[in-house]
């Protein structure tokens, strides 16, 4: 046999090659025109052209000719599923996941969009929630998403392995929480993710009945097989099981018998061509002895593979078996096959209603007309009604009896009796009776019948009116008498009454009764049959017109008397078996012509005769390496266009058929995998993904075959291959560097798994001369790196188009600017993506991706640059652009200050500089317009100028630290220079509040209705503000001070702050000290040896025998310790800082207690005078209470002044109770003193 991979010019017998010729060039054409075809039947055609209808015919011949094409290629599929020998359906491929189509993403929208604006029930922290909404915002919404869904190349699986990575990534930077690993969160967040992405589906909920696309990762069976490829190659039902009954493909004998049938031919072929020397141009011309032995060889070997096969059990896995059991009654059931359960008695039980209407009786005359009759009903087997008695001289019941049976031909008795009245008698005498036969479809109006009479009765013209009503079933769905023939039923012609029944919702059976039985007694399964007209049968006696079933291995013929009961018979047939070939009634030939079935095989001896010579021919008679071409690209097409998403790998059942006709038929493995190397490539120009895995290893086989590797144990090589994988190789070539030059769209987001990565490794097998020699590093990094720079621009080109940047001059200077910032932010989600997804397959060239990264960012800052040239001189609102930028560079190790990040900081030190020295100007001339305009209201923690000056020196700095700035020295210069200022404005600040304060201490009262002002306060908050703020805007972070001068500049500042802080506190006490000076001074009148004391003393006196003196100690005692509680009130409201307060309270108290005994010291020699006495006792006693409360130390209160005075004022009330009793009115320096309050 001439080998498949061999050329028309392969020596041979000439009918071969005459054969050959027009199905290889027809498979050709018909293949690779298709989809010209479909254009040019949307092409209006002229209306009643000539030309159009030659093209039209022509287009019908094309049509007819690649059909038939493919019908010669199922041919072979048959052959090959029906009785396999070499390979066998693999069982450890990956099962591919579903496809996610273009309304499954949207409804995944959806769903996310419904979990984020808190439409479910399910729970979630807010991170997950975060989480969520940056997948939804990054991954879902992506364009580069609904291009792999229009590819056919998302599953459910890259939807949840991306979202999978980006939480693992997040989750590592969440601090450890104790009790809780982060593998649990990372679990707990998958879940909730699958319980978003399924909604409200059912998981557990499964369709009825799957479709084929649906179970074909599955290890399938032979009729799923064959379904397969009557989709793949355009074959109708009734073409296939025509094709399987001309095959004999339920024969195993006759299979084996065509297999040995084969190989015999393909031997008597390779000798003639060893013997005509016609073997293809080879490659190398020594080689043609070779070439003969490998063929012989090839066809060894499916002779061992056949003889090891045991005797009638060849495709035992496949193996599909016929069964016909009988039961105990003879009954006959056909079993359908292995996966189809048998029928029982019980699944086709029927139950059938009767209605017997009695009218009247006619001929009644040897009955007295006063004689009393009635008719009694009876159906076969079941129970017997009686009508209503009636005078034989009018015979009319109008009576109706209802009754039950399973019997489709049941038998109904009626007969008509005479009432006996003798004494004798023992039962009524029967005058008549009549035997009826019913149907389902037979007449429902009321009939006369005759009715037997007795022997010698005179009734000879008896006869009953009645209507016999039988109700079919709602499971049957068509009866009556056909005359059938069939091979495994029905073995003989004859007439039977034939019930349709319906078993479940897609099971029917065609049951043959017979009379008063209620079983079936033949039983055919319709599933798998197809019904159509057919001719008559010659040799067959009985029926007028004729119709068949046929499916593979079997063929029943019926027929009828009546065109009307075939119409009838086929339509509920029709309906039953689900065929999609609707029978059409047979015509003449002219309507024929114009209305022929969409089969294109017809019902005709001639046209099935075509059919079965396709089935007849020599396998050896056709080029198979081109056959094999058309199936294995349609094969593809199919598989790539089913509900998974395969990438081009293959179903189990696929690769099966594929293998085994490739072993079968002997087609080389490089033609082989060079085809099925352009079907790949022509899918992948066309932008669907397909699997890199796949061209590799393709490309590896036939380029180790080339070079003669021998992979497949071939040694010779033939021109048509070399030069065929020379031209694969070159396109191959361009193909991937287009692939790795759109690596962010071939590959979005990594996606498939390890593509980019076996796309590489391919491109450098590619660029390989032989299959030894590795490619030198510098060739396939250039390669790389060209591919980078192209892809840079591409990159940028989509970028810009998605972004929507309008580049008219008119635009707006603001306008730009967001757009340039908007665009950065998407170059930075651009890097990062590649960073995360795309890195790691560039791995050996780190340096291709930083100089990728720095070309696609120089695109990029020409329209930064041009952006940025347009704002106005005195525009900040560019810093966050350079922020932005700034922070994701530097946090990159590869980009961080590159070529890019120099020039921006190039760009913005100018502007950073100029902004420091307008800001320092500004905030210069806000402190002194400020502090002239200064009201000393309290605002926060100081005044509105302190305030206003603390924030922006704060913002200042703030801003300085969220630039960031890469550069060392720069941003060294730029903090000393900001902390600098700081403390010049600080230190400004603070003398200008301490004048402010000392002025306004100057003007204040001395008497005890002074009170601190609010103003005071406010100026003494100023102060501590300015002390509190200094640590943080005066020193370096850290704390870091570099040199001599900057830790003396620094000291300087703080020791002004303490020092006018501290003066303010003493200038405030002294004037509340001066206060208590003005009492003490009042009390001094009173002192013993002076004049005024003897006249202040004499008045008291005598004014008391008059009239109620007031005691005026108590109102002098009771102002001061008002005042005191006064002020501390208002201190201790307005005053923020505690310290501040504390030490003003500290040093008021003692320089009290300190005046307080100064003048008590002064009168030593001199005895209190009681008013003096009692005012100092109610002074000391309630202020020392005062301040203990107000939170001065103990040791602070009981200094050394403090017992001075008491012990001082203890003696002197002692001394005056000795002398004047009751003198000082229960005033005491006691504890239980009455006055306290």
């Amino acid at each position: 046999m001439l080998d498949p991979s061999s050329s028309e010019d392969t020596g041979g017998e000439s009918e071969p090659e005459v054969a050959r010729e027009p199905f290889g060039k027809a498979a050709e054409r018909g293949v690779e025109s298709r989809a010209g075809d479909r254009r040019r039947r949307h092409t209006p055609r002229p209306p009643s052209s000539a030309a159009g209808q030659s093209d039209e015919v022509e287009r019908l011949r094309r049509e007819e000719e690649e059909h038939k094409v493919k019908l010669q290629i199922y041919v072979f599929v048959l052959r090959c599923v029906a009785y396999p020998f070499n390979a066998k359906q693999p069982t450890d491929m990956a099962r591919r996941q579903q496809k996610v189509n273009k309304q499954q993403l949207q409804a995944v929208k959806e769903r996310f969009l419904a979990f984020l604006n808190g439409e479910t029930q399910i729970t979630a922290d807010e991170a997950f929630c975060n989480a969520v909404r940056s997948y939804y915002e990054g991954f879902l919404k992506s364009e580069r998403v609904c291009r792999m869904v229009q590819s056919g190349s998302c599953s459910a699986g890259d939807f949840r392995e991306v979202f999978k990575k980006n939480i693992e990534r997040r989750v590592r930077g969440l601090p450890e929480i104790d009790g809780l690993s982060k593998e649990t969160v990372l679990t707990s967040w998958i879940s909730k993710y699958d319980a978003i992405y399924r909604g409200d589906e059912d998981v557990r909920r499964q369709p009825p009945r799957a479709h084929l696309g649906a179970v074909s990762e599955l290890i399938l069976s032979k009729e799923q097989l064959y379904e397969m490829f009557q989709h793949i190659l355009g074959v109708t039902k009734f073409e296939h099981q025509l094709l399987y009954n001309a095959c004999q493909l339920d024969n195993a004998d006759e299979q084996a018998a065509q297999i040995r049938r084969e190989l015999d031919g393909r031997l008597q072929l390779v000798e003639r061509i060893a013997r005509e020397r016609r073997w293809p141009a080879l490659a190398s011309p020594d080689t043609a002895a070779l070439y003969v032995e490998e063929l012989r060889s090839s066809v060894g070997l499916l002779m061992a593979n056949l003889e090891s096969l045991p005797v009638a059990k060849g495709g035992a896995d496949f193996k599909h078996k016929h069964k016909l059991k009988r039961s105990s009654v003879n009954n006959s059931f056909l079993d359908l096959g292995d996966e189809v359960d048998v029928l029982t008695k019980a699944d086709v039980s029927l139950s059938f209603t009767l209605e017997v209407m009695i009218v009247e009786v006619q001929g009644l005359k040897s009955v007295a007309p006063n004689k009393i009759v009635y008719c009694t009903m009876e159906v076969e087997g079941g129970e017997k009604l009686q009508t209503d008695q009636a005078e034989a001289s009018r015979p009319q019941w109008a009576t109706q009896g209802d009754f039950c049976t399973t019997h489709p031909l049941p038998s109904v008795k009626v007969k008509l009796f005479m009432e006996s009245t003798g004494v004798l008698a023992l039962e009524d005498k029967e005058l008549g009776r009549v035997v009826l036969r019913p149907a389902a479809n037979g007449p429902r109006q009321a009939e006369f019948h005759r009715m037997a009479v007795p022997k010698n009765s005179q009734d000879t013209e008896l006869k009953i009116k009645l209507a016999v009503r039988m109700d079919k079933p709602p499971n049957v769905k068509h009866s009556g008498y056909l005359y059938a023939l069939g091979h495994r039923v029905w073995k003989h012609w004859k007439r039977r009454y034939f019930v349709l029944v319906q078993v479940s919702q897609y099971t029917f059976a065609m049951c043959s009764y017979r009379e008063k039985k209620a079983e079936p007694q033949e039983l055919m399964r319709l599933e798998g049959y197809t019904v159509d007209y057919c001719p008559p049968q010659p040799g067959l006696q009985g029926g007028r017109v004729f119709f068949n079933a046929v499916r593979e291995g079997d063929l029943v013929v019926f027929a009828c008397d009546e065109e009307q009961d075939r119409v009838l018979w086929l339509q509920a047939m029709y309906r039953a078996t689900g065929q999609s070939y609707k029978p059409a009634a047979p015509t003449d030939a002219k309507n024929a012509a114009g209305r022929r079935p969409a089969s294109p095989v017809g019902r005709d001896p001639c046209e099935r005769q075509a059919l079965e010579e396709l089935a007849a021919a020599a396998p050896s008679r056709f080029d198979h390496a081109r056959l094999f071409a058309i199936l294995q690209k349609l094969t593809l097409r199919h598989r790539m266009n089913d509900s998974f998403s395969c990438l081009g790998w293959f179903s189990p059942g696929q690769v099966f058929v594929l293998d085994e006709y490739c072993a079968r038929y002997g087609v080389r493995g490089c033609q082989r995998h060079l085809s099925y190397l352009k079907d790949l490539m022509d899918f992948s120009e066309d932008n669907t993904m397909v699997d890199p895995t796949l061209l590799h290893y393709s490309y590896a086989f036939c380029a180790s075959h080339v070079h003669g590797n021998r992979p497949d144990g071939m040694g010779t090589v033939t021109l048509e291959e070399k030069e065929q994988f020379q031209f694969v190789r070159s396109r191959l070539v361009l193909l991937l560097e287009n692939h790795i030059t759109h690596f962010r769209y071939r590959f979005p987001f990594g996606r498939p798994d390890g593509a980019l990565k076996a796309t590489l490794s391919l491109q450098e097998r590619v660029l390989m001369k032989d299959v030894t020699s590795p490619v030198p590093t510098e060739e396939m990094k250039n390669v790389v790196q060209k591919c980078l720079e192209k892809a840079a621009g591409i990159n940028y080109s989509q970028l810009i188009e998605y972004a929507n940047l309008k580049a008219e001059p008119e635009v707006d200077a603001d306008e730009r600017l967001a757009d340039v910032v908007r665009l950065a932010e998407l170059v930075i989600e651009v890097l990062q993506q590649n960073e995360e997804h795309h890195a790691e397959a560039f791995w050996p060239w780190p340096e291709l991706m930083r100089e990728h990264a720095e070309s696609f960012l120089s695109l990029y800052r020409v329209d930064m640059d041009s952006a940025l040239q347009v704002q106005p001189a005195d525009s900040w609102s560019s810093f966050p652009l350079f922020q932005l930028l700034n922070g994701f560079l530097s946090a990159d190790a590869h980009l961080r200050n590159g070529p890019f990040h120099k020039h921006l900081q190039e760009v913005f030190v100018p502007l950073a500089v100029r902004y420091v020295d307008l800001m320092e100007s500004s905030i210069a001339q806000s402190v002194h317009r400020g502090f002239q305009e200064e009201t000393w209201r309290p605002v926060k923690n100081g005044s509105a100028a302190s305030e206003d000056l603390f924030w922006k020196l704060n913002a200042l700095q703030t801003f300085a630290s969220d630039l960031d700035w890469p550069e060392a020295e720069f941003a060294d210069h730029l903090e000393r220079r900001l902390k600098l200022m700081a403390g010049d404005m600080t230190e400004a600040c603070v003398k200008r509040t301490k004048c402010a304060f000392d002025g306004k201490m100057q003007k204040a009262d001395k008497s005890t209705d002074f009170r601190v002002a609010p103003c005071a306060c406010t100026m003494l908050n100023v102060l501590a503000d300015a002390k509190r703020r200094c640590s943080r805007l005066c020193v370096p972070d850290g704390g870091r001070e570099t040199d001599e001068q900057w830790r003396h500049y620094h000291s300087r500042v703080d020791v002004l702050i303490d020092d006018a802080l501290r003066d303010a506190v003493s200038t405030l006490v002294s004037k509340l000290c001066t206060v208590l000076d003005t009492v003490l001074s009042k009390l001094s009148r009173y002192d013993e040896g002076t004049f005024l004391s003897s006249v202040l003393s004499f008045t008291v006196k005598a004014a008391a025998k008059y009239v109620e003196v007031p005691k005026s100690s108590a109102d002098l005692a009771d102002t001061y310790v008002a005042f005191v509680r006064r002020n501390q009130d208002v201190l201790r409201e307005r005053v923020a800082d505690e310290l501040v307060v504390d030490k003003v309270f500290d040093q008021w108290y003692g320089a009290f207690m300190k005046a307080t005994c100064v003048w008590l010291a002064d009168r030593l020699d001199l005895q209190l005078h009681p008013y003096q006495l009692k005012t100092l006792i109610k002074i000391v006693k309630k202020s020392y209470r005062d301040f203990r409360l107000q939170g001065v130390p103990d040791a602070t209160l009981n200094g050394k002044n403090y017992e001075t005075v008491y012990k001082r004022l203890t003696v002197e009330e002692a001394t005056l109770a000795v002398e004047a009793g009751d003198g000082l009115d229960g005033v005491s320096m006691r504890d239980s003193d009455r006055d306290d309050d």
